[in-house]
């Protein structure tokens, strides 16, 4: 599985304006079973929101080929890393994840 963490490099405005696109993009790929989990960032006390994550199913290359057409890419609103985890160890319930 693959972690994506994003980080928003435009206004929170452009971000509000992108998320009903960026959000059916998502829905999307939970529907498709690429998706497992995704959700903003906790900001600071006080703080702005500054990214969220992401974790999908697939080879780093082919999440990185999904991540561009995320709206927040194709509109350069945000930056991505990626980083491939291989769960060994999971709570009850989430067995899945190691598929």
């Amino acid at each position: 599985m693959i972690v994506i963490t994003l980080t928003y490099v435009v206004p929170i405005e452009r971000i509000d304006e992108l998320r009903a696109p960026h959000l059916d993009w998502l829905r999307e790929a939970a529907a498709s079973g690429r998706l497992l989990v995704a959700g903003r960032q906790v900001p600071p006390a006080g703080g702005p929101v500054n990214g969220g994550m992401i974790i999908a199913r697939g080879s780093r290359d082919e999440v990185k080929a999904w991540a561009a057409t995320d709206p927040f890419a194709i509109h350069g609103a945000a930056e991505y890393s990626f980083v491939e985890v291989a769960p060994s160890v999971m709570g009850p319930g989430l067995e899945a994840l190691g598929a």
